[in-house]
């Protein structure tokens, strides 16, 4: 049996399921394919429920502190398998609303592996439904958002097997409380983890193979994150090539190699987070001559392949790898397609990492500044000054701003500290309307807030901070 909509998405992640809903608020007919569960890998293995894990861990943190707050408890302890259960039903509470979602903007949702093959205004596409069976579904315009996946090093022996060696999958689903755990990677996700496991009392050591942690961070954030971590206890391997993952019936052993001399970590696990695959593979995109860059769908500002009729968004098209770009890029290609008035075409994407302490950014580093050749001018302001932060008991971290020396443009913001990945959406704000030094000088941020630091860092740039 056949069906007909003016677009077909595959896949339902943040991308694919809000670019669906776009397109049927636009008028459109539409279908979402799905081979797994509603809400894709954010939702359902990524960003939402690993964030449900990181605040038991704030929350244990904070009860293993509060004489700092003046109170006094019972002796802290935690149920491990209670801790993991509930940030599996955030994500299937998550899920249930996806699916809603579905019902309420009228999305016929297909559940299935679909395959791609020539069609009349788009590739066709067939669906294995999961059922049983197949079902072929025609369209004017098809959507991918595929997503990827862990990316693994079957050379070295960083492959999961579900016990001793981990992806993110396996981590949120841990079989154990591991004693110890060596984290390959100190991107955003491996940092998460490590954050987690260390608050509940793991020994972590985390390995990263460039010449600093948090690499696509402004190098000042990075260090600051390091010193603030390894005040947790962590351990860092830096500038370290993992040679070897040997995995034993009770532990895992990682062969690595810093400056020239070679060491053997072990560890009752090991977690693998060295960056992500996307999902290309069977859809049939050779065949139809889809263009690649280094295992991504090439695209344009609007999503568009090189194919009639097919749009690549979100993960599967490039970097950055986050969420709220996918979302982004589905929604303005939903409005592309539909011939109605678009959403900013290049915005300003933040990073977040959800650690403690919290790392958040946007827009260009320090370090990116220089490498462009561009003049710019720096302030910076510690949460240590901040009075809200002191009376929070949270007075680590600071807040960099970057700007055009010669139009005063904000350029950059670079925070770590205690809730920050909730204030960087103001830099966002301000980078999209075109906001200058002179601008955010001029704006009165509520007293007593974190977010003062915004306004101390801006006049900083100048020399004319007031509280510190």
């Amino acid at each position: 049996m056949s069906m007909t909509y003016d677009l077909v998405v595959i896949g339902s992640g943040p991308g694919g399921y809000e670019g669906a809903i776009r397109a049927s608020q636009n008028g459109l007919k539409v279908a979402i394919v799905e081979r797994e569960l509603l809400g894709g890998i954010c939702l359902n293995w990524g960003c939402i429920p690993t964030k449900a894990l990181l605040k038991s861990a704030e929350v244990f943190d904070k009860i293993n502190h509060l004489s700092d707050y003046g109170l006094s408890g019972e002796k802290p302890a935690y149920d491990f398998e209670k801790v993991i259960a509930r940030s599996r039903a955030v994500a299937k509470q998550l899920n249930s609303g996806v699916g809603y979602l579905m019902k309420k903007n009228k999305i016929d949702v297909i559940e299935g592996f679909a395959t791609l093959s020539p069609g009349k205004d788009a590739p066709k596409v067939t669906v294995k439904l999961s059922k049983g069976g197949e079902q072929v579904v025609e369209a004017k315009n098809v959507m991918l958002a595929v997503g990827a996946r862990a990316r693994e090093i079957p050379a070295i022996g960083a492959v999961s097997d579900g016990d001793r060696i981990w992806t993110y999958r396996n981590a949120l689903t841990p079989n154990r409380m591991p004693k110890s755990l060596v984290v390959i990677g100190s991107g955003a996700i491996g940092i998460e983890f490590a954050s987690f496991y260390r608050s509940l009392g793991a020994e972590v050591t985390v390995v990263e193979a460039l010449d600093r942690i948090l690499p696509v961070e402004d190098k000042e954030v990075s260090d600051e994150a390091q010193k603030a971590f390894e005040k947790r206890g962590f351990k860092f391997r830096i500038g370290a090539k993992v040679t070897k993952v040997e995995k034993s019936a009770s532990s895992v052993k990682v062969s690595v190699e810093v400056g020239g001399k070679s060491e053997v970590l072990e560890a009752e696990g090991c977690i693998v987070a060295v960056g992500i695959v996307a999902n290309t593979e069977n859809l049939g995109l050779e065949a139809l001559g889809v263009e690649m860059d280094r295992g991504h769908l090439k695209n344009d500002s609007h999503g568009k392949t090189n194919v009639k009729g097919l749009y690549a968004i979100g993960d599967c098209a490039g970097p950055p790898w986050l969420a709220h770009k996918a979302s982004h890029e589905a929604v303005h290609a939903a409005d592309y397609i539909a011939g109605k008035k678009l959403s900013n075409l290049n915005p300003p994407i933040p990073g977040c990492t959800y650690a403690t302490p919290e790392v958040a950014s946007v827009g260009i580093t320090e370090q990116g500044a220089k490498e462009k050749g561009l003049d710019v001018k720096i302030g910076r302001f510690p949460f240590k000054a901040n009075g809200k932060a002191i009376a929070a008991g949270e007075p680590g971290g600071f807040v960099k701003v970057i700007f055009d020396k010669k139009t005063g443009a904000l350029l950059g913001a670079h925070l770590i500290g205690a809730n920050v990945t909730e204030m960087v959406q103001g830099f966002c704000l301000a980078i999209t309307m075109e906001a200058t030094e002179e601008d955010l000088q001029g704006t009165v941020f509520p007293h007593p807030t974190m977010s003062e630091a915004i306004l101390e860092a801006s006049l900083d740039a100048d020399g004319r901070m007031i509280n510190l």
